[in-house]
């Protein structure tokens, strides 16, 4: 059944949504049948739900009073990794396959340069599940560090911070069709790390005064974890593109 707040589609047999973790009960259909939704493919009334639209939209547009509403909603680590980090992930990941082996990469007077399909589609895949890893390890390190800067360990909190300060960078991720566009998709990022710096005081309890310098910790050791997980893929890959997930 649908959420009657977010409109996420949950197990009939659920009791609270999934995604925003309001109750869920049987509604009877509207006068003249239920709505008609048969032109819009199952996969995506699932995927692409009024929540993920309006959390989206929140958290670009007004960061501040988005955080409170997301601090004080019930949710789980499960629908955020599959109803907010799977979609949105998926945007670059796609838009990166588009780039590298349909468009190319242009190498001047050498030409065009385009990854073999099966190598592209390998690496987007190694990529995308690795964004996974990546969001779970901001989430520990946002949950360590936050007892230095004052603030309380939440691990669900540092999940949300970690997964929704990324949102900027994963939109931004569709310039990636046109590789020569990517730095868009780097001052985008940027603007998570502002996001980021609104989060912290709220979610995880830590000081106003104290939110440059963890926020600066944060970006620091993401960067390093990224680095090391980017040359270890490029490693096992064998490949020199392979770094840049």
């Amino acid at each position: 059944m649908n959420c009657p707040k977010c409109n996420t589609a949950n197990n009939e047999s659920a009791k609270v949504c999934e995604w925003c973790g309001a109750p869920l009960t049987p509604t009877a259909p509207p006068p003249g049948g239920a709505a008609d939704n048969s032109g819009i493919p199952e996969f995506a009334r699932n995927i692409i739900t009024p929540g993920l639209i309006a959390r989206v939209k929140g958290i670009l547009l007004s960061p501040v009073t988005e955080w409170p509403l997301i601090d004080a909603e019930t949710t789980t680590a499960n629908a955020i990794y599959m109803h907010y980090v799977a979609p949105l992930a998926a945007i670059g990941a796609i838009a990166g396959l588009i780039g590298r082996t349909v468009v190319g990469v242009d190498l001047g007077v050498v030409g065009t340069f385009r990854v073999p399909f099966v190598s592209g589609l390998v690496t987007t895949a190694v990529g995308y599940a690795l964004t996974f890893a990546a969001v779970y390890v901001a989430a520990l390190v946002i949950d360590g560090l936050a007892p230095t800067f004052g603030g309380q360990k939440d691990s669900l909190r540092a999940l949300k911070i970690a997964a929704y300060s990324n949102t900027p960078g994963w939109l931004a991720g569709i310039v990636l069709v046109i590789p020569s566009l990517a730095i868009i998709s780097v001052v985008a990022a940027a603007y998570g790390i502002y996001i980021l710096y609104l989060g912290l005081p709220v979610l995880m309890r830590s000081p106003g005064d104290k939110a440059v310098g963890y926020t600066a910790a944060i970006v620091v050791s993401v960067i390093v974890v990224y680095l090391v997980i980017g040359a270890i893929t490029a490693s096992v890959m064998g490949s020199p593109t392979a770094g840049g997930i």
